[in-house]
């Protein structure tokens, strides 16, 4: 059972791999600002977020929709 999880992981990572390295990066570059956001919640920090790392923000808002889920096979 455990070998099917680790063969299905497997194959999620190899076939989305640039996805989650987008993911992995865009949260790090987020790191601070998050920081912020969970320790003193203002609009203004949240605005400032959105308006300096666009291109972080899209790649999180937009990376749900382009991984790909493998179908069900038997292994």
């Amino acid at each position: 059972m455990r070998s099917i999880f680790v063969a299905r992981l497997i194959v999620f990572i190899k076939d989305n791999w640039l996805q989650i390295l987008l993911i992995f990066l865009s949260i790090y570059d987020l790191r601070i600002d998050i920081r912020i956001l969970i320790d003193f919640f203002t609009f203004s920090s949240l605005f400032y977020t959105f308006f300096e790392h666009p291109l972080a923000i899209t790649i999180l808002i937009t990376s749900y929709s382009q991984i790909r889920i493998p179908k069900k096979t038997r292994y």
